[in-house]
């Protein structure tokens, strides 16, 4: 009795295993639902298969459910490549049931190559369907009088589905709508043109294609914002001015330090001058008294030698005073 008793007990326990197991591989609920919604599931291929090769039969059937139900007819071995891919397949289920209410023409493997390129391929639809609108930073450019003008902008984009694998993002945009409103307000004679028809701005970029290349179509740019900023002319002006003051000053002063140095060269040379008129003096006393012990002066050659050099210092004497009275005139 207690062997049977531990072997019916062992029994009920397998059963439950067995049964879990069972309910664990074939989700019955999910093949009841995708059953009654037309949706032909096999049990041992498709929900057990899933589950032995690790993918969720949840993520597969349900996308696949809403994608029959909306009139879309998918495979469920594509589905479940775009999931062990890396894809996110309830997103492009979604997107392809909204691109065809919308009468976009997105096919499956277009919208499973955006979704692997790291795009979000449902929000690309609402945009193609919703446009979406950009605001670009403040920009600011100087027009020609040299006043700087500053714009901010808004650029109404719509989604290019064909575009959306290896397309320029939103950061192209802005930055080409950007380089636009520059070249614009540069070219423009006075930064009054500007402020009184902010739409030459607009439609000069708008013209320019700013959109080849990128996942987006521009619809319209249009200025939110205008501003006068600084006058960068007379700003440049100034500083310009303030550095020929500079190259001024500094010739000045090399001008000035070259004068200084030539006058104290001058005195330096006046100076040796002296030294030796100085010295060819004290030399004079001495040849006056060889030429006395030579015979070649005599004693009326030295008077007479005397008296014009007495008569040379009171010349200077006399003349001395009127020298002095011209000098405090000036």
């Amino acid at each position: 009795m207690a062997l049977s008793g531990i072997a019916l007990f062992f029994l009920v326990v397998g059963i439950i295993v067995l049964m879990l197991l069972f309910f664990y591989f074939v989700p019955i609920g999910l093949w009841v639902t995708a059953f009654f919604s037309g949706v032909k599931v096999r049990i041992f291929r498709d929900l057990i298969g899933m589950r032995l090769r690790k993918v969720p039969p949840q993520k597969i059937i349900r996308p696949l459910i809403a994608a029959t139900k909306a009139g879309i007819k998918l495979d469920a071995d594509k589905l479940e490549a775009h999931y062990l891919a890396g894809g996110n397949v309830l997103n492009v289920v979604k997107a392809l049931i909204s691109a065809d209410k919308a009468n976009i023409n997105l096919t499956f493997e277009r919208a499973t190559a955006i979704d692997l390129a790291g795009r979000d391929v449902l929000e690309a639809v609402k945009v193609s369907v919703n446009p979406k609108v950009i605001i670009t930073p403040m920009i600011a450019a100087v027009a020609m009088d040299g006043i700087q003008v500053r714009a901010t902008s808004r650029v109404t984009v719509r989604a290019n589905i064909d575009r959306l694998v290896g397309g320029a993002g939103e950061e192209t945009i802005v930055a080409r709508v950007g380089e636009g409103i520059v070249t614009t307000i540069g070219s423009s004679h006075s930064h009054k043109k500007v402020l009184e028809n902010p739409d030459l701005i607009s439609k000069t970029v708008l013209d320019k294609g700013l959109d080849a290349g990128t996942a987006f179509e521009i619809l319209s740019i249009d200025i939110a914002d205008v501003d006068v900023g600084e006058n960068i002319g007379a700003k440049l002006q100034t500083d310009q001015a303030e550095a020929d003051k500079r190259i001024a000053q500094a010739k000045a002063e090399e001008r000035r330090a070259l004068a200084v140095a030539q006058e104290q060269e001058m005195k330096a040379l006046t100076q040796e001058m002296r030294a030796k008129v100085v010295e060819a003096e004290a030399e004079v006393p001495r040849a006056i008294a060889d030429a006395f012990r030579q015979g070649n002066l005599g004693v009326m050659d030295y008077y007479n030698l005397k008296n014009i050099q007495a008569d040379t210092d009171m010349r200077n004497s006399i003349a001395k005073p009127d020298t002095d009275k011209g000098k405090k005139q000036e």
